[in-house]
């Protein structure tokens, strides 16, 4: 009879075992689940991040280099919201429009007179919207969608009659 007590100790000692273990790999399973969920949230969240403040980023810098007098000016060309800055290089008057177009931000740089129009901007980074607004010196520049931004910039260099 001795032996039939061992035998039964001995199978619950390894069942209990076995459902420890089984316990263990579903707690495993069930971690490594809710990591993969928590990391594909932080990812999504850190590339609209991204697009927002990349582009505005982009634009600040470009707004910054162009700072001279008469140099920035927000327009409105086929309903879409542009900002141009102008620059004279050798003698010869270029400018770079940066606005939204066709679900992306575009930048386009050439002389006045080229005849180039939205359609032939090169394209910068994909976004939801883009929009632009002046009051005097201050530049308001907003991004749209989940990773949308603003951004307010003093434009430093301005002519008394640009606005």
């Amino acid at each position: 009879m001795p032996q039939k007590a061992e035998r039964k100790g001995q199978v619950a000692g390894t069942l209990f075992t076995m459902l420890l273990f089984l316990v263990f790999v579903l707690c495993a399973l069930f971690t490594v689940l809710t990591g993969g969920k928590v990391y594909e949230n932080i990812s999504a969240r850190m590339a609209d991040n991204y697009t927002g403040s990349v582009a505005l980023q982009y634009i600040a810098n470009k707004v910054r280099q162009g700072d001279q007098a008469g140099g920035i000016h927000v327009q409105e060309i086929d309903g879409t919201s542009v900002l141009e800055l102008r620059q004279v290089l050798e003698g010869d008057e270029y400018l770079s429009w940066i606005y939204y177009y066709d679900g992306s931000i575009r930048e386009l740089f050439t002389s006045v007179d080229s005849g180039l129009g939205l359609s032939d901007g090169i394209e910068i980074m994909e976004c939801e919207g883009l929009s632009f607004s002046r009051e005097g010196s201050l530049l308001k520049i907003e991004t749209a969608g989940e990773g949308g931004g603003r951004l307010m910039l003093a434009v430093r260099s301005t002519e008394e009659n640009d606005e």
